[in-house]
Formats: structure tokens, C-alpha cells, sequence
């Protein structure tokens, strides 16, 4: 899975801390779900969503092999 947070994040000039913080995670835990090692949970994806005023379509997609 792919996702365009760091990208989304660099458009609020927002820290991985400063995210974190705002959806109630770890720095540490933001950072592996921006490098694709962690898949987050629904409602972590939402909330994601809902800071960026986005869907959770445009944070994150399938890659071509996944389907």
C-alpha cells in the first residue's frame, strides 16, 4: 500500500511531530505508516483523513499488485 501523507504534510508545513500529535500517535508510529512498514488501523486512517480534510482514498492506495 501506498499513502501521499509526507506529501500532504509538507502542504500544511506540518512536523511528523506535529501530525502525531494532532491524531494521537507516536512520532515513531506516524513514521512507519509514512514509509509503508505499518498499515494503519480504520479509524487511524480516518482520522488522518479528517486532519487533512481529505479522504482516506487520496492518503492511501492499493499498489498495482495488491489489486
Amino acid at each position: 500500500m501506498k499513502n501521499t501523507i509526507k506529501v500532504e504534510r509538507a502542504k500544511k508545513n506540518w512536523t511528523q511531530a506535529e501530525l502525531a500529535k494532532v491524531i494521537g500517535i507516536s512520532r515513531q508510529g506516524l513514521n512507519s505508516i509514512e514509509t509503508g512498514k505499518f498499515i494503519p488501523s480504520t479509524v487511524l486512517a480516518l482520522r488522518m483523513a479528517k486532519a487533512f480534510d481529505t479522504t482516506v482514498e487520496v492518503l492511501f492506495q492499493l499498489e498495482d499488485t495488491e489489486g
